[in-house]
């Protein structure tokens, strides 16, 4: 796929959080590359809160200009706290079910299957992620490519079956799909 020319379309690019640059800049290398050339980037990053809209639209489109970067557009997603819908749970929990505990999860079995209580003490997050799968069907479902930071667990507190199933979740039936995850040390530089 990367080496032959893409037809006109977009590649998406979603800022989830600030990684140091690099799910900014991997993309917006192959746009420059003769392959990519005819695609547009477009960028997503979240906002808070409604009234914070305007706020993180500009100091995107500042951040990106300040790097040089080419884009079409920054479009600022308001809403990813939201309940997701039932459909998408019940697909996630249809996912998850086979790597359910039936009851306490024993030593052979620790990062192999995920339990009720973690099921529960992690719904905010599951909920996010399904959240964010049904903004990128959305919004995403028609580009060429789409580039996102990769969300990072911490090792103690998330089982490795919940973890992909997040990752599944997102990736699934969509568009080719990056998931980048920088080291907080910026990538990006300027001169001013």
């Amino acid at each position: 796929m990367f080496m032959r020319k893409q037809r006109k379309g977009t590649i998406d690019v979603w800022w989830l959080y600030d990684d140091g640059g690099l799910t900014l800049l991997v993309p917006y290398i192959l746009s420059t590359r003769s392959q990519w050339s005819q695609c547009k980037l477009r960028v997503f990053a979240l906002a808070n809160r409604k009234d914070e809209l305007d706020i993180e639209q500009r100091s995107m489109a500042n951040l990106l200009a300040k790097f040089r970067i080419d884009y079409s557009d920054v479009i600022v997603i308001p809403d990813v706290a939201k309940k997701a819908q039932e459909s998408s749970k019940l697909a996630f929990d249809q996912l998850i079910e086979n790597f359910k505990a039936p009851g306490e999860i024993s030593e052979e079995d620790e990062g192999v299957l995920t339990s009720e209580a973690e099921l529960l003490g992690q719904r905010e997050k599951t909920n996010r992620h399904i959240r964010l799968k049904e903004l990128l069907v959305e919004n995403s479902k028609d580009s060429s490519l789409i580039v996102m930071t990769l969300p990072m667990p911490r090792k103690t507190s998330v089982s490795a079956p919940l973890y992909m199933a997040w990752l599944d979740t997102l990736t699934s039936d969509l568009p080719p799909f990056i998931l980048i995850r920088g080291n907080q040390t910026s990538v990006l530089t300027y001169y001013s």
